[in-house]
């Protein structure tokens, strides 16, 4: 049996042979077996130990990001604290500097009013002392004397006209605006000068009227006498008039009018009547002649003068302390609107504080939302990039 030859093909082949050979084959295909079997437990193995490390590594990445969650979830409840601390630190820095300068403009104000009221108080009591002093003057001019009486004595009638115009002139203005018995630059010696507001030159007025001849022309009983007597007292006028404006007409030392005072409205009505030529002339001479109303008339224009110029004083004054009051009054707009101006930067910069809170917040809310459902094996390595907290 050992010796059967199998003709294969025109093959020669012996059945042991073909038997050692199918042996052959089989162990062959036992050991390729053996291999792939070996092969597939390697690979088996590699896969479960690159599972095993994935996993590894995304339980290192997970408790990473757990604990930076901690980190930013602490570091964020401390932001808050910060940024609740200092805004009501702000809050209460600004109310303090608002009170201190509310504070600050009200006693400006009250101030500066006090200050206004006192000022105006001062100016009604000197108008006050004006319009008694203007109505003791009305008082004067009501009163009237006898001129029969004082012309009985020259020096009585003197003192009588050079009283009277006193009195006058002394009751209605204010001790600096007149002199008695001043020397001027040519030494002559008026009764009185008047200095007007704003000029040099003083207004001269003359009480030293020539009553001789008025009084004898009263007592004239004849048509000579009466003659006489107006001569005479034609004379008289010609030659004061010419005496006053002579001696206190001063060109550029005193004013280009003098007063001459007649001491009775009477004896200025009969001045007026019979010697109308004679007011005339002194006109044209620069000698106005005035009765008591008349100058009582004059000194209340002297005294509105005075007055005016004292009013424009003291609303000057006025004038410089509401210019001083408005200054102020500038000022405090315009540090207010300075403060105006900090008050919105503040604001902005706080609002801005607040909204970069809310976008951290959201932030961290939404990282603490995150929700890891996927499986170990399926997450990829690179799919959490891992950052240092800033």
């Amino acid at each position: 049996m050992n010796d059967v030859v199998l003709i294969i093909g025109g093959l020669s082949i012996t059945v042991a042979e073909t038997i050692a050979a199918a042996g052959m084959l089989a162990g062959l295909l036992l050991l390729g077996l053996l291999m792939i079997a070996l092969r597939a437990r390697r690979e088996q193995a590699q896969a479960q130990a690159a599972a095993a490390e994935r996993q590894r590594e995304l339980d290192d990445k997970l408790e990473a990001m757990t604990r930076l969650h901690a980190e930013m979830t602490g570091r964020m409840q401390t932001m808050a604290e910060v940024f609740g601390s200092r805004q009501a630190e702000l809050t209460r820095a600004i109310g303090d500097r608002f009170d201190s300068l509310r504070g600050t403009v009200h006693s400006t104000l009250s101030e500066n009013a006090e200050r206004a009221a006192e000022h105006l108080g001062k100016l009604n009591e000197r108008l006050a002392v004006i319009d008694a002093a203007q109505a003791n003057l009305q008082g004067l001019a009501s009163e009237m004397l006898s001129l029969k009486d004082v012309l009985s004595n020259k020096q009585a009638r003197g003192a009588y006209g050079q009283g009277r115009m006193e009195a006058i002139i002394r009751d209605a203005l204010p001790a600096r605006a007149f002199e008695f018995q001043a020397t001027l630059p040519n030494r002559a010696r008026p009764d009185c000068i008047i200095r007007l507001p704003g000029d040099d030159r003083p207004l001269v007025v003359d009480a030293k009227f020539p009553l001789e001849g008025f009084a004898a022309l009263r007592e004239a009983q004849s048509e000579e006498a009466r003659a006489a007597s107006l001569k005479r007292v034609r004379n008289d006028l010609q030659v004061h008039i010419r005496d006053i404006s002579e001696k206190y007409l001063l060109p550029g030392q005193t004013q280009d009018l003098a007063l001459m005072f007649v001491p009775s409205e009477a004896l200025y009505a009969d001045l007026s009547e019979q010697f109308e030529d004679l007011v005339q002339k002194a006109h044209r001479a620069r000698v106005l002649i005035v009765s008591p109303s008349l100058l009582l008339m004059a000194v209340q224009v002297a005294q509105a003068i005075v007055r005016d110029a004292a009013i424009r004083d003291q609303a000057r004054m006025i004038q410089l302390e509401v210019g001083k009051l408005l200054n102020d009054v500038r000022r405090i707009g315009e540090r207010a609107g300075k403060l105006d101006t900090h008050f919105r930067q503040t604001q902005e910069d706080v609002a801005g504080l607040v909204t970069s809170t809310e976008k951290v917040l959201k932030r961290g809310e939404r990282i603490e939302a995150l929700e890891f459902e996927q499986k170990p094996a399926e997450l990829p390595i690179e799919a959490v990039p891992l950052r240092r907290p800033a």
